[in-house]
């Protein structure tokens, strides 16, 4: 929601997803080492590394929700203010 400032929209050149043609460029520089990143995961699943088996299982199956349970032993303040509108 713009309440307009002069920025509003982030800072120029910073903000933002890196542009397709970033992440092209990223892909073609990384693909020819994908084959040694595979075949290490690999050794490290037979070897039974953890991070390797919890990393595959997630890619495959999906990261499980998170459950965060929030306790509260304290009081908790509310206030509420009420504006009145006048037509």
């Amino acid at each position: 929601m713009e309440d307009g400032r002069k920025n509003n929209k982030g800072v120029k050149g910073r903000a933002g997803r890196p542009s397709k043609s970033d992440e092209q460029k990223l892909i073609e520089k990384l693909s020819p080492i994908m084959p040694k990143a595979y075949k290490a995961l690999e050794d490290a699943l037979e070897t039974g590394q953890s991070w390797a088996v919890k990393m595959a299982m997630e890619y495959y199956h999906g990261k499980p929700k998170e459950k965060k349970e929030v306790e509260n032993s304290g009081e908790i303040n509310i206030s509420i203010v009420r504006r009145t509108i006048k037509k």
